[in-house]
């Protein structure tokens, strides 16, 4: 998907770069995003937030979690 209309730049030049270190800022000089009309710059912080390696990410069990739901599930009621 293009993000940046006015530079075609897609949404997966945009991941790379951030999965390949660079900052949002980098960005903006290397590829334009963000640099022109501006309509642009809400998503591309998105896929760049999402991409970036040092975006905190989750690891769920899936065990873990049934068992924390099934006891709060069992738990009696005040």
């Amino acid at each position: 998907m293009i993000v940046c209309v006015c530079h075609r730049v897609s949404d997966h030049t945009i991941a790379k770069a951030a999965r390949s270190g660079h900052s949002f800022d980098d960005i903006q000089l290397e590829l334009g995003v963000a640099t022109q009309c501006g309509q642009c710059e809400s998503c591309a912080r998105d896929v760049w937030a999402e991409c970036h390696p040092g975006q905190a990410i989750a690891h769920l069990k899936l065990e873990a979690v049934r068992a924390s739901l099934h006891a709060a599930n069992a738990a009696p009621c005040a």
